[in-house]
Order: C-alpha cells, then sequence, then structure tokens
C-alpha cells in the first residue's frame, strides 16, 4: 500500500470519528493503568462493570493496595483471570507506593517494570494518557493492519514498528483509537462488515463482502 493511500484511510477514519479514545472508562491516569491490566483477554464492556464500584471505593494505588488481595477479588472476580490479575495490581500499586510517589510514570521502561504491564498495555497508557506517538497492538489491529494492507507483518512487534513508521504523521497520536474501533465494529474477525465500510474502496483486502 502506497502513502497516498494511507493518507486516504486515515483521512476517512478522522471524519467519521475526529476525536477517537478508548472504551475503557477511566477519570485518571491510575485508573486507566488499572483498566488496562484487568482488560487483557477481557472485553472493555466487562472491565468497565467491574471498575465502575471498584473506583468508587478505590481509584488509588494506596487505596487498592489497603483492599488486599482478597478485597479485590471481590470486585474484579467476574473478569477472565482474575486471580492473577488481583495479584498483579496489588504488586503495581504496591510499587507505584514506594517507587513512583503514588504516581503512574510516563516512560516505557518505568511501566513495563510494573507487574502485569507488558508492552501492549504501556502502549496505551502512553499514547492515551501520555499522548505519546506508541501503538498497542491487540488483535483488532492486527488483523486490520494485515488485512487492509495498511501495515502487514507476521508479528505484533513487526506491525507496530510498521504503523509507526507508515502512519501519517498526523494521524499517529489517534491512530490506535481508529484501527481498534475499526477492527471491532467494522472489520470484524470471522466476516468483515465491508458494504459499510468507509475505506473498502482503498482496502487491499480481496474476498470483500456486501455486508
Amino acid at each position: 500500500m502506497n502513502a497516498e493511500k494511507r493518507q486516504q484511510i486515515f483521512e476517512r477514519l478522522q471524519a467519521a470519528n475526529p476525536s477517537p479514545t478508548t472504551e475503557l472508562e477511566y477519570s485518571s491516569t491510575f485508573e486507566l493503568l488499572i483498566a488496562v491490566i484487568l482488560s487483557a483477554q477481557a472485553t472493555d464492556v466487562g472491565v468497565n462493570k467491574a471498575t465502575r464500584p471498584l473506583f468508587k471505593v478505590a481509584n488509588t494505588p494506596a487505596a487498592i493496595l489497603a483492599l488486599g488481595v482478597d478485597g479485590l477479588k471481590a470486585y474484579i472476580k467476574t473478569i477472565g483471570l482474575f486471580n492473577t490479575k488481583a495479584e498483579n495490581v496489588i504488586k503495581t500499586c504496591r510499587a507505584l507506593v514506594e517507587e513512583h510517589n503514588s504516581v503512574v510514570p510516563d516512560n516505557r521502561k518505568a511501566l513495563e517494570a510494573l507487574p502485569g504491564v507488558g508492552r501492549k498495555t504501556a502502549n496505551v497508557v502512553l499514547n492515551t494518557a501520555f499522548r505519546q506517538p506508541a501503538m498497542a497492538v491487540d488483535t483488532h489491529i492486527f488483523r486490520v493492519s494485515n488485512r487492509t494492507g495498511i501495515a502487514p507483518g507476521k508479528t505484533v512487534l513487526e506491525v507496530e514498528k510498521k504503523l509507526l513508521r507508515h502512519v501519517p504523521k498526523p494521524f499517529l497520536l489517534d491512530a490506535h483509537h481508529w484501527l481498534i474501533l475499526h477492527g471491532r465494529y467494522v472489520c470484524v474477525a470471522r466476516k468483515p462488515r465491508c458494504g459499510a465500510c468507509t475505506i473498502s474502496d482503498l482496502c487491499d483486502y480481496k474476498e470483500k463482502t456486501e455486508y
């Protein structure tokens, strides 16, 4: 795919959704970090249902730390892998209190040093909270990047690097959100909704559907 096509694709995605953002609910950088940790192999809807009551009673590192692992589990038990996630969140809250003065760090190295925070989680926080040009490649973005031809790659890291290199700079900060929403609602896994797609004529996917 050439640069002109990519430019047109992101112009259209921007026109359709000028201010995209995550569907996770949060009111602080710390809440976003916890929500993203909990969202691994879970839906944003499911995470939001759990964090709404949780954040009402505990939305700081010290407050969640005070709940303890068992206290936290009571709030997140509906989320997949909640046992492991509860332990990681408590460890992360302890690290934030003891090493970062309860402030979420704004650099990749410090973020990835937190328990339960991998490259993808760090990228979401860096991009969404700190507005840095990071690209969190999940299954939706991996699929859309390969299927459309925007940034084909065999691995998540390869797709991430290609997106950072090929997405036109004016769109780089919001590209992550446009692509994930496109993959979640239009370019879906089993049968993409090509008939409802605003970029279908620019897309390299050969087996287009009418729906």
